[in-house]
C-alpha cells in the first residue's frame, strides 16, 4: 500500500507492507539513485533486522555501510547527535549518499537531523519499526534531539524521501512499546477520523494481541491522518499544530520524570485524557466525550497519571514547551471525537489542564 505525503514540489510515498524488509531495497532505488548508502539503527533492532535490510539493499544495487546507536530517549542528546555526524562524515558520506534509520522514534528524529546537517544536507530515508514511529515521527519531517529543558527543542524540519513500514517488524515489539504506540493512534483518531478511535475500543486487545489486520489498518488510517494535515502545513505554521494534542502535557510529563523512565506514547496518552478533559471542564466539548477517551485510555492498560511525578515539576516543565508564543499557549481544543481546532489560551490554563492528571 502506498499513502502520498504531497509535500509541496517534493511528494514522497509511505509504504505500509505486510511483510519484513524484502522489499526496501527497491523501494529505497523507486526514489533513489543505487549506490553509496548509510544504514543507522540501533543495538536493539540492529539484531534482528539490519541484516536484512543490508541484504535488500545490496540485491537493489545499493552499497550499504553501517552505523549502530545506543538505544533509548536517554541518549537522544546532543552530544549523541554530534557523534553520530561525525561518524557520518568518516565514512566518507556525500551529498547525493542517502542515510537510512532503521528503528523507532529516537533512531528516527536523531538520524533525520543528522542527515539535515550532514554536508547541509542529504537524502534522508525512515524505515521505522515501532507502532509509534510508523504512525507518528517517521511521518512528516520534524527532527531533532532532546534539550535539558525540554523534548525535542534542538532540530529541523527535514522530510524523508521515502518510509516504508514493514508490519512483521511490529511482531518482535515489546509488548510496552506496541501499547506506547497506541497513544498517538488514538490521538490521530480524536482528530480527524471517529473509525480509527471506534477502532482502538473495539480491537484494541486484537491490536495488543499484534494482529496483523488490525494494526495494518491503525498504522494505515493514522498515516492518512497525518499525511493530510502535514501536507496542509509543512512547517506547523498553524493547522499542523493540531497534531500537538496531548503533548503540551506529555511534553511536560516526560521532561519533569526524566527522559526515557517513561514511554512517549504513554505520557500523550496522559495527556489527551488531563487535556481532554480541560476542554470539558471549560465547555469545548461535552462530557462525555472526555469519558469516551478516557476509558479508551485505560481499556489499553495505559496509566492515567504520571505516579512519582511532582506537579511543580510538570507546571516548570510545561513552561518551556515550544509551542509557546507571548506568554500564550497554541493548543488542540477538542470539539467531539474527530473534530479539534486551534486556540490561544493563556499560560494559566497550564496548571489546570494537569490537574486533571488526577
Amino acid at each position: 500500500m502506498l499513502i502520498p505525503v504531497e509535500i509541496e514540489g517534493r511528494a514522497y510515498p509511505i509504504h505500509i507492507v505486510d511483510e519484513g524488509l524484502v522489499g526496501l531495497g527497491p523501494a529505497v532505488a523507486d526514489q533513489l539513485r543505487p549506490g553509496p548508502i548509510v544504514v543507522v539503527s540501533n543495538t536493539v533492532v540492529a539484531p534482528l533486522y539490519l541484516d536484512q535490510a543490508t541484504a535488500s539493499l545490496s540485491a537493489a544495487g545499493f552499497h550499504p555501510s553501517t552505523v549502530v546507536l545506543p538505544d533509548g530517549e536517554v541518549h537522544k542528546t546532543l552530544g549523541t547527535w554530534a557523534g553520530l555526524v561525525e561518524e557520518l562524515i568518516g565514512l566518507g558520506l556525500r551529498r547525493n549518499t542517502p542515510v537510512l534509520a532503521l528503528g523507532g522514534g529516537v533512531t528516527g528524529d536523531m538520524v533525520g537531523f543528522a542527515a539535515a546537517c550532514a554536508l547541509r544536507g542529504v537524502p534522508f530515508v525512515q524505515v521505522p519499526t515501532t507502532l509509534l514511529a510508523m504512525v507518528d515521527s517517521a511521518v512528516g519531517g520534524k527532527t531533532g534531539v532532546n534539550s535539558t529543558r525540554g523534548k525535542n527543542l534542538v532540530g529541523a524540519f527535514y522530510q524523508p524521501r521515502l518510509v516504508y513500514a514493514a508490519m512483521e517488524t511490529l511482531q518482535t515489539l515489546d509488548q510496552a512499546e506496541l501499547r506506547s504506540g497506541l497513544g498517538e493512534v488514538i490521538k490521530h483518531g480524536v482528530l480527524r477520523d471517529p473509525a480509527l478511535f471506534e477502532l482502538c475500543v473495539s480491537a484494541g486487545a486484537r491490536a495488543l494481541a499484534r494482529d496483523g489486520a488490525v494494526l495494518g489498518e491503525m498504522v494505515e488510517r493514522s498515516c492518512r491522518v497525518k499525511a493530510e494535515i502535514v501536507a496542509a502545513d509543512e512547517r506547523e505554521q498553524g493547522l499542523r499544530a493540531v497534531l500537538n494534542l496531548g503533548h503540551t502535557v506529555g511534553h511536560a510529563i516526560e521532561t519533569a520524570a526524566g527522559h526515557g523512565r517513561l514511554r512517549h506514547g504513554e505520557c500523550v496518552a496522559m495527556g489527551l485524557v488531563a487535556e481532554t478533559a480541560w476542554c470539558a471542564e471549560r465547555g469545548s466539548c461535552a462530557p462525555e466525550v472526555a469519558e469516551q477517551v478516557r476509558q479508551a485510555v485505560r481499556a489499553l492498560g495505559m496509566d492515567l497519571r504520571p505516579e512519582g511525578v511532582a506537579r511543580d515539576a510538570l507546571v516548570h516543565a510545561a513552561g518551556y514547551d515550544k509551542k509557546l508564543s507571548r506568554a500564550m499557549l497554541q493548543t488542540a481544543v477538542v470539539e467531539r471525537i474527530g473534530a479539534v481546532h486551534l486556540e490561544s489560551v493563556g499560560l494559566e490554563e497550564i496548571p489546570r489542564m494537569l490537574s486533571h492528571l488526577s
